[in-house]
């Protein structure tokens, strides 16, 4: 067998070499140092389990002759080693000149004259138009003009005095130091298109073209529709009228039955007092006695207590269930209104766009007593309603100069306006309020002197 040798020197410092006492054969085997041999030994079993020891191997076995280059090598080499050949960093420098044309050019008008080599401008002729000066003038000759005159109010005035325009031009220097006076600004809403009151939201026509039936003399057919119509809507006015007071009467009615049952109700009852007084009195002693008879309550056992708890834990539950189920109740509420206003509106943007796309040449505007109106109005109040404007059958004249002069052309275009929704409709208020004040007599009388 070899001898052993450590393979690595000892990492650890040099030292003086420190030899225990060896007196005695017990001392000298305890204390031999052996540590060198069992490092060789380990290193002998770890070269036996790899696969034999390497100092009996032969050099064959140990290394091997790489003939083939490899290629990840030149991969990990930085890229200063790569430095190209100077030859090859000569061609591959470009010149910023174009390199000369092979292609063949045109002989010079005179083959015979030596030119310098530089080619003669082109001239335009001058009666080429090009195509964007043809584009215009044809736009021009269909009448679309890109540049229009723009009117400008003139700021010098002929007739005005010179001595005055110096005056002034000198009083705006010497208060140039005060601010300028801005001009009031109308509100946004008097650039925008007015809302109409009519549920189509058409504009209704300033002044409505009256049917037939408006005539001083009207035909026979024309005016008896119209008396007929009024006539219904007058029935229906009052016929409503007797409805609202019938139910105001019964309101009253009730109300006064409730009234006197109350007080009955009440006399009954002082009548009962006075009458359950001495049974009171009698009751009372033996109340007494039954309340000092009257058992204390036992303490509650821990299951009593337990029982209690999980009751109180279910009622909790049960409550938080319910409040839960009722916030869903909600949203799925919300969501189904928020569909239906969504499909409200897709309906009325419909609509709009078919009224858009129809023509409205061919539909003939009724009188504005026909219009149907938009349910929300503009305003805290109604729109006024509108005078009768229908004569009797006797009352009918057949002449011009016997007609009666009626109605009201103010309040005809004020109520039209408010149609129109040109103006707001307002309320009349004949008398300002007035600060409420209190007269008090002063009390210095009261201050006096007995000296």
């Amino acid at each position: 067998m070899p001898v052993l040798k450590p393979l690595s020197g000892n990492p650890e410092a040099p030292k003086q070499y420190n030899q225990p006492s060896r007196k005695g054969k017990k001392a000298w085997r305890k204390n031999v140092d052996v540590t060198e041999v069992e490092q060789g030994l380990d290193e002998l079993n770890a070269q036996i389990i790899k696969g034999g020891v390497i100092a009996e191997k032969a050099s064959e076995e140990l290394f091997a002759i790489d003939v083939k280059p490899d290629t990840e090598i030149t991969k990990k080499l930085p890229k200063q080693l790569k430095k190209p050949l100077k030859a090859d960093e000569i061609l591959a420098q470009r010149s910023a000149v174009p390199a000369v044309s092979l292609k063949k050019r045109p002989a010079p008008e005179t083959s015979g004259k030596v030119t310098d080599g530089v080619l003669p401008s082109k001239r335009l002729r001058a009666t080429y138009v090009t195509q964007k000066e043809l584009s215009r003038l044809k736009r021009v000759a269909d009448g679309h003009h890109t540049t229009t005159v723009e009117v400008v109010d003139a700021t010098f005035d002929a007739w005005a005095d010179p001595e005055e325009e110096k005056a002034k031009k000198q009083a705006e220097e010497t208060f140039n130091f005060l601010p300028k006076v801005e001009k009031p600004k109308g509100p946004k809403t008097l650039t925008q298109q007015p809302i109409s009151l009519a549920a189509t939201g058409k504009q209704l026509p300033a002044v409505p073209k009256p049917k037939g039936d408006k005539s001083y003399n009207p035909a026979f057919t024309d005016y008896s529709e119209r008396y007929q119509e009024e006539l219904r809507k007058a029935e229906e006015a009052e016929r409503k009228r007797l409805e609202e007071l019938e139910k105001e009467r019964l309101k009253a009615e009730a109300a006064a039955k409730s009234r006197a049952e109350a007080e009955a109700a009440e006399k009954r009852a002082e009548l009962s007092e006075w009458e359950d007084d001495s049974a009171w009195e009698g009751a009372e002693s033996d109340a007494e006695g039954l309340a000092n008879k009257k058992k204390r309550p036992e303490r509650k056992t821990q299951a009593q207590r337990n029982k209690i708890k999980r009751r109180k834990a279910e009622e909790q539950r049960l409550k938080h269930e319910a409040a839960i189920k009722k916030r869903e109740a909600e949203a799925a509420r919300v969501k189904q209104i928020a569909k239906e206003l969504a499909e409200k509106e897709r309906q009325l943007a419909l609509q709009k766009a078919e009224s858009n796309n129809a023509e409205d040449d061919d539909v003939s505007i009724e009188e504005d007593d026909d219009v149907e109106l938009r349910r929300r109005q503009l305003g805290k109040f109604k729109l006024p309603e509108k005078d009768l404007e229908l004569v009797l059958p006797d009352e009918l004249q057949d002449s011009l100069r016997l007609l009666k002069p009626e109605g009201n052309l103010l309040k005809d275009r004020y109520r039209n306006m408010l149609l129109r929704g040109k103006v707001e409709a307002r309320r009349h208020i004949p008398f300002k309020k007035q600060a409420k004040t209190k007269v008090t007599e002063k009390w210095t009388f009261k201050d006096f002197n007995l000296a």
